[in-house]
């Protein structure tokens, strides 16, 4: 069965590869670039099966226009999915203002928004899948990495509790949750803010060092990655999560018991603040 999906940031990375898939098994897809000029290849390879809009995630007011306008070229769509996205990188203290409203606005109140504005559509054609980008680092946390952490956070908190909003809609919702992946999200999108060398001897320095350095050699194969997306579209009901990569597994694992151990610790204090009437 053939799908019509909408996919933010088609031009590289999980959205590239992602739309290429789509478009060899005969899937028609609506994208949105930043420069239409970077999936002209595409579009000449896929006539009629891939249209194509210009689209700065983090430019809100644009964001429900450019949706509305994808549903109607399109006719109807299945599955909408929500990649756009960049990493900032370095100690809280060394990210700029604007570089945190940018990285807030661009992750999660552009995802939001976009999320938003399918929802109606869905609503109206009875059903549909939305699949939220997020990565490990939405349920673990790593020096170096607050502002991005913050963001993604933020979008696994929204996604989780929109999916009990719409469910009787016939609509469902992943999160995806990758860890280190061989797209050029680390070394080529990623933002870093300005070293402070106060943070030399901080953890968070090892995140600035490591894309400095650039060697590292991310395990997940982004064409595996890809392939588990679309197929989880298949699934019913939706996958809440789908977590990708030993990596991801391994450090969400370690956090999240974390996590509950410090909760379970708590279990017989956590009463104390009850009003007793």
């Amino acid at each position: 069965m053939h799908r019509t999906w909408l996919i933010t940031g088609i031009s590289s990375g999980f959205g590239r590869r992602m739309t290429e898939q789509l478009l060899a098994c005969g899937d028609r897809v609506a994208g949105t670039v930043r420069v239409i000029s970077n999936v002209q290849d595409l579009l000449d390879r896929y006539p009629g099966q891939l249209w194509v809009e210009q689209l700065n995630i983090d430019e809100i007011a644009s964001i429900r226009g450019v949706v509305d306008r994808a549903f109607a070229h399109m006719g109807k769509i299945d599955v909408a999915v929500s990649n756009a996205g960049y990493g900032l990188f370095g100690a809280a203290e060394e990210v700029s203002d604007e570089q945190v409203i940018h990285q807030i606005n661009t992750n999660l109140v552009g995802s939001i928004q976009f999320v938003r504005s399918v929802l109606p559509h869905f609503r109206q054609s009875g059903g549909g899948r939305i699949l939220q980008l997020s990565t490990m680092g939405g349920q673990a946390a790593f020096p170096g990495a607050a502002l991005y952490h913050a963001s993604k956070w933020g979008i696994e908190g929204f996604i989780d509790a929109l999916s009990r909003e719409v469910a009787v809609f016939n609509i469902g919702c992943t999160l995806v949750e990758p860890g280190g992946a061989r797209t050029d999200f680390r070394y080529a999108s990623s933002k870093i803010g300005d070293r402070l060398p106060s943070y030399d001897i901080s953890p968070a320095s090892m995140a600035r060092k490591m894309i400095e350095a650039g060697t590292a050699i991310p395990p997940g194969d982004t064409g595996k990655m890809v392939a588990h997306m679309i197929d989880s579209v298949s699934q019913t009901p939706a996958p809440k999560r789908l977590v990708l990569g030993s990596d991801a597994f391994a450090a969400m694992h370690m956090q999240l018991s974390e996590r509950l151990a410090d909760l379970e610790s708590q279990r017989s204090t956590a009463p104390f603040t009850d009003a007793v009437d």
